[in-house]
């Protein structure tokens, strides 16, 4: 879908949505990315990751494919990464392919000895191939 199209359907009401994108109902999903390495207490995981999706949806808000999504079962599927620099390529590959992206750095405050960490990328939801071809490498968590 080019850019023209995404913009227009941003703002278009819910039917023309609907109707727009009818060929994506039930093939929508997010994608939430954990990183492994850093052996996450598993709610700080569950917290990073929700932080990551909040912040692709909410930075994506007007992005027809997110529209979609949340008008349906808005599936998310959590998966993990072993490497920061695994991690940081597929967000800029993403990025690149214009898929919403959500990108989060703990604080450090409790865990992470006070050393800023990425901790979570959220991708998407978006074109269903293009997310498959970035993540269906990924294992679940």
């Amino acid at each position: 879908m080019n850019k023209l199209t995404r913009f227009f359907l941003g703002y278009a009401p819910a039917c023309v949505l609907r109707r727009a994108m009818q060929n994506y109902d039930g093939k929508l999903k997010q994608i939430i990315i954990l990183r492994t390495d850093l052996n996450m207490r598993r709610g700080k995981e569950i917290a990073q990751g929700a932080h990551s999706s909040m912040g692709a949806y909410l930075g994506n808000r007007r992005d027809p494919f997110v529209r979609m999504w949340l008008q349906g079962a808005f599936a998310k599927i959590a998966v993990g990464i072993r490497t920061e620099e695994e991690m940081l390529d597929l967000h800029q590959r993403a990025k690149e392919a214009g898929l919403a992206t959500c990108l989060i750095q703990d604080s450090g405050r409790t865990e992470f000895k006070g050393v800023p960490t990425y901790t979570s990328l959220t991708i998407g939801p978006g074109e269903p191939e293009k997310v498959a071809e970035l993540t269906q490498h990924l294992k679940l968590r």
